[in-house]
Order: C-alpha cells, then sequence, then structure tokens
C-alpha cells in the first residue's frame, strides 16, 4: 500500500530527480494511481475529493450543484455498462445538490453504482453513500448523520426542543417563564422550516434505499429503520458524529469491508493518500476526476479575495 509517507517520498523523488513542477507530479502520481484502480476493478472510477480537512471552514468545500456540471464533465465518454465506482471524500453540504447528483448518477447507470468511503463522507456526502448498491468502508472509515442543519441550527433538536417545551408547559403552566426566552428566539415559521427540513432528508434517503441498496427486500422496514438511525439527534447527539463500519452494518447498510480485499484496500488507500496531498499541497479546493484523467477543478482563492472560488479543468496548479 501506497502510505502517506510514501507518496509523500515518491512526489519528492519525482520532482527532485525528473525536474516537474510539484503540481505536474502531484497530477502524474494521481492519476496514476487512480488507473490502476480502474484496470483491477473493470469499474469506472469518479473520485469526489474535498480539501476540507486541509482547508476548513473555506466555502466552496462543500457539495453543491456545480458539482453536478464535474460529474457530467467526469462521465461523458465512459463506458456506462461497466457501472461506477464513486470514491467520496466530503463533508457534506447542499441536500438539494446532493439530491440531484443522486438522480442523475442513477439516471447514468441505474443501480450498478458503488460508494467507497476511504476515510470521511457526512451528511449529505452520506446520503449519496446510501443512494448506492453498497458501500465499502476500512477500519478507518465513516459517514456521519443526516440531520439537516439550518444555518447551523440542527433542525431536528429544534423540533424536538418545540415539542418539548409544549410538553412541559402543558403539563405546568408556570414553566412557561423559563421557556419563553428560547422560544422567543424562533423567527416566524422557523419550527415549520425545521419540520420540514427533517422530513424532506428522511425522505430523500429512504426512497433513495428503496430503490437500490435495499431494493430486493420485500418491505420498507430496514429502509425506515436505517433512515430513522441516521437522522435522529437523540440517538446520534451530535451532527458530526463519525459511524464507523460496525456501526453501519449494525444499523442495516450493506457494508464491504475493504480488509476483506487487501489488493483493493492497498489500491483505494494509495489513491486516497495521493488525493490528500495534492489537496493539502496545491490551492486546490475540490476535485472531481476520473481514471482518464478527466477532470474539472476548483481552486481555493487568495485569503485577501473574495470567497468566490474558481474553476478550472485539467490539474491542480
Amino acid at each position: 500500500m501506497g502510505s502517506w509517507t510514501d507518496i509523500l517520498n515518491e512526489l519528492q523523488q519525482r520532482t527532485r530527480f525528473h525536474e516537474q513542477k510539484a503540481a505536474s507530479v502531484l497530477d502524474d502520481v494521481r492519476r496514476e494511481n487512480l488507473k490502476k484502480l480502474f484496470e483491477y476493478t473493470k469499474r469506472n472510477t469518479i473520485a469526489y475529493y474535498s480539501a476540507f480537512l486541509s482547508k476548513p471552514r473555506i466555502q466552496g468545500a462543500e457539495i453543491v450543484d456545480d458539482d453536478k456540471n464535474a460529474l457530467m464533465n467526469c462521465i461523458h465518454n465512459l463506458d456506462r455498462k461497466r457501472g461506477l465506482d464513486l470514491i467520496l471524500h466530503t463533508p457534506g453540504g447542499d441536500v438539494a445538490a446532493a439530491e440531484s447528483i443522486i438522480n442523475y448518477l442513477r439516471e447514468m447507470f441505474g443501480n450498478n453504482i458503488r460508494a467507497l468511503v476511504p476515510q470521511i463522507a457526512m451528511s449529505s456526502g452520506t446520503m449519496i453513500a446510501c443512494s448506492c448498491k453498497s458501500i465499502v468502508m476500512g477500519k478507518q472509515s465513516s459517514i456521519g448523520p443526516i440531520d439537516p442543519q439550518l444555518s447551523g441550527i440542527p433542525a431536528d433538536v429544534v423540533v424536538s426542543e418545540f415539542k418539548r417545551a409544549y410538553e412541559e408547559i402543558s403539563e405546568d403552566a408556570k414553566k412557561a417563564q423559563v421557556w419563553a426566552p428560547i422560544l422567543s428566539r424562533y423567527p416566524p415559521s422557523f419550527v415549520t422550516q425545521c419540520e420540514y427540513a427533517v422530513q424532506w432528508a428522511k425522505n430523500l434517503v429512504e426512497d433513495a434505499l428503496k430503490r437500490n441498496m435495499f431494493a430486493e427486500d420485500k418491505d420498507d422496514s430496514r429502509a425506515k429503520e436505517v433512515t430513522e438511525s441516521l437522522s435522529s439527534s437523540e440517538l446520534n447527539k451530535t451532527h458530526s458524529k463519525h459511524l464507523h463500519y460496525n456501526d453501519c452494518r449494525n444499523i442495516g447498510l450493506n457494508v464491504e469491508m475493504l480488509e476483506d480485499d487487501q489488493q483493493l484496500q492497498d489500491l483505494l488507500l494509495t489513491v486516497h493518500h495521493s488525493y490528500i496531498h495534492t489537496t493539502s499541497n496545491s490551492t486546490c479546493l475540490k476535485i472531481v476526476e476520473n481514471h482518464d484523467g478527466r477532470a474539472m477543478v476548483r481552486h481555493a482563492p487568495p485569503a485577501s479575495a473574495p470567497q468566490n472560488p474558481s474553476v478550472g479543468f485539467g490539474g491542480p496548479s
């Protein structure tokens, strides 16, 4: 396996001995390793990578509608009969964008889609993973809860808090004085917006599970149970909770263990470390790239520039 250090050494050696620019070496190593993964699986392979770990809290690292353009670019001219292995490394993002991406990928590949999560696919990234036939995870991999956030506020918690307030005040009117300053923070229609957001997220994931991962189930019970587990703030406590492979299997998701196929593990983690080096050592904010080297790359703006990341085709330089 090409560990993080192994890839770093290779990058340094190529830069030193071949007199290539660092950005060019990043491109070459990353694409060579993605191609090797494709040659092993014989499945179309698209890497969807965000630089959210190396560039935290920067706009543009999340899932957005423009990502569909990147996927369209990568899917163009692929033999769709081969299916798709989608490598996900993302903090999540816009639910509407994720829903649109799910629908588009289904139109392109039907149910023949597998999610590969070498490290992290959170929130709406988890939604996309749940729309696949299975999720490939290693011991280091994690997905996350799908409860929506409205302006950084967990919608499910707001709904639960409002219900609790109603119940406590109904039992003891004196508690209205305690709840008044809390409930006064909510603008008009906010609680209803939260209810709609929670229901939307649940419907999206449950439908995605029924259409693909659990398509052969005789009833919808497993899809409902998995959706409730992923969306419950009471169960997960925080939106940033990391759900590892045992957690995912226990709630009923179809999880393939990466360690069960040592060659796949070696190839995927080598790809992962190659992308981590690219996002850590360049202005690259997001890469969506296929096994043939066709890519769309989003770059982070200079620190003093407005937060409007630029988009380019090709390498991260």
